[in-house]
């Protein structure tokens, strides 16, 4: 059974894509796979909006990229999370966890 796909919330794009980088170095379409993966395909990011996603973090210093050789031999971008992307996706996880709490919580109630 596949999982219903999901518009992004505002705000868990950043989140995904940092979340992506956490463990190393990927370009764009990977970081596309990889959000993929990670969600069970219930988020499948599309270049028109990763792609802005990705400058706009680079510009804000959470992001560096390097040109390097993809998979399929062609040339690519790669990004990397600096250490204030870090810090910015520790932050981001703590606030989606209460909010995710929080809404577990109000879902419940009676």
């Amino acid at each position: 059974m596949t999982a219903a796909r999901t518009d992004l919330l505002q705000g868990t794009l950043d989140l995904l894509i940092l979340k992506a980088l956490a463990l190393d170095e990927l370009h764009g379409m990977g970081i596309s796979r990889r959000i993929a993966q990670i969600t069970n395909r219930t988020f499948e990011v599309k270049p028109g909006s990763l792609f802005p996603a990705l400058h706009r973090m680079q510009e804000a210093g959470w992001l560096t990229s390097s040109w390097g050789e993809a998979e399929t031999n062609r040339r690519a971008k790669f990004y990397r999370l600096t250490k204030l992307g870090r810090r910015q996706l520790d932050a981001e996880t703590a606030q989606w966890e209460r909010i995710s709490l929080a809404m577990s919580s109000a879902l419940r109630a009676t």
